[in-house]
């Protein structure tokens, strides 16, 4: 099966971290050596055996996600970086992004990686209080949250994100606000503001901490997004603010429900042909991803979306967006046509939750706020 749009993103999974966070169910694995060298070697494989999907389209994303992939040593990113380049056709102006923990984070690496080609940094601060910190079980504290925003932009990178977090056990209004404000301190180009929400499989869902009630999170989400709109960063996606000609790329295809292929243990790939979508997942073990990467069996698990899951996938994505979708683009993005989806767009429209102006459908005001319900009107 091979894409059948314009361009493709490229998710490279790299697993390894110091610690498991309380709060994390990414497939993320806890080891004392990485093996660098082998897992090199694998995602070329890997990308091997996806190049069929990619037919010439340029990448116009990489993105290196994880785990930490700032525990990579400059070396195996540059060897990574050259085997991708070798291999398929970036765009002139590819974003490549980086993840980067501050726990693992330090000036010549950052400027190794720039070195390389990475041109976008993303920064988990997640907060710059320690004991808000510390209640996430971050490995790192507040100083060397700053130490790490401070090391990326001296290596001078094209474009820098924070990754904060609200609603966090014990904290408060005016805690929230003034990560953000400190944050601001910085003019990164990029921030990235999540509410904490606590997932299966993790150690919060076992032990659930305390968190703020629902009525003082919505007011800590009013005042970020009053605040960072006075210090001019545009709200484009729900949890995602951006200096002008600063928004992520790669998230961008998600959101609009672009094809990506993912290499890496546990990586998630998604691939169309017309109205055919295809996702795709490689096995989550590391040693075993090692192992297989270059073979059908290095694939965990696909799945072949029927036409009522592809419209439900499609908003899913798309109405995270605060300026929606365009309705060709709908078509050009599911293979559809836009009467599969018209009558309860139509339904959300009265519910005040969405507009529709006949090119363009949006989530209203109140439609962001209740962007769960509006969702599930598309639940197949």
């Amino acid at each position: 099966m091979r894409t059948t749009l314009d361009a493709v993103s490229l998710y490279v999974h790299l697993p390894w971290c110091v610690r498991k966070c309380p709060y994390c169910d990414f497939n993320s694995h806890v080891a004392a050596q990485i093996p660098e060298q082998d897992y090199v070697d694998a995602l070329l494989h890997d990308l091997d055996f996806e190049i069929n999907n990619i037919r010439a389209m340029p990448l116009r994303s990489i993105y290196f996600g994880g785990g930490t992939p700032s525990l990579f040593s400059v070396a195996a990113m540059c060897r990574l970086l050259e085997g991708i380049r070798s291999r398929v056709v970036l765009a002139p102006d590819a974003e490549i992004t980086v993840e980067a923990n501050p726990g693992a984070a330090d000036q010549q690496r950052f400027c190794g990686y720039r070195e390389a080609g990475v041109n976008r940094l993303s920064i988990g601060v997640q907060s710059f209080h320690d004991n808000s910190l510390e209640r996430l079980g971050r490995v790192h504290d507040a100083a060397q949250a700053r130490h790490a925003v401070k090391a990326a932009q001296r290596a001078e990178f094209q474009s820098v994100n924070l990754d904060l977090m609200f609603g966090l056990p014990g904290q408060s209004r005016r805690d929230a606000l003034r990560d953000v404000e400190i944050a601001i301190g910085f003019a990164p180009a990029h921030l990235s503001i999540y509410q904490l929400t606590i997932e299966p499989n993790t150690r919060f869902y076992q032990q659930r901490p305390a968190l703020p009630d629902d009525d003082v999170i919505w007011t800590m989400q009013e005042s970020i997004q009053s605040r960072l709109s006075e210090a001019g960063y545009d709200q484009y996606e729900v949890s995602a603010y951006a200096r002008p000609q600063q928004r992520c790329v790669h998230n961008l295809n998600y959101w609009r429900f672009g094809d990506y292929i993912g290499i890496g243990a546990g990586a998630h790939g998604k691939v169309s042909d017309n109205a055919m979508i295809e996702r795709t997942w490689k096995v989550r073990s590391p040693a075993s991803y090692i192992t297989k990467a270059g073979s059908d069996a290095v694939i965990g698990e696909t799945r072949r979306l029927v036409e009522r899951e592809i419209g439900f996938e499609f908003m899913l994505n798309a109405l995270r967006l605060t300026a929606g979708f365009d309705i060709d683009m709908f078509h050009r993005h599911t293979g559809l046509e836009f009467a599969s989806v018209e009558d309860t767009v139509t339904l959300a429209v009265q519910r005040g939750w969405l507009s529709n102006d006949g090119h363009r459908v949006a989530p209203t005001a109140s439609g962001y706020r209740f962007l769960d319900n509006v969702i599930e009107c598309f639940l197949p």
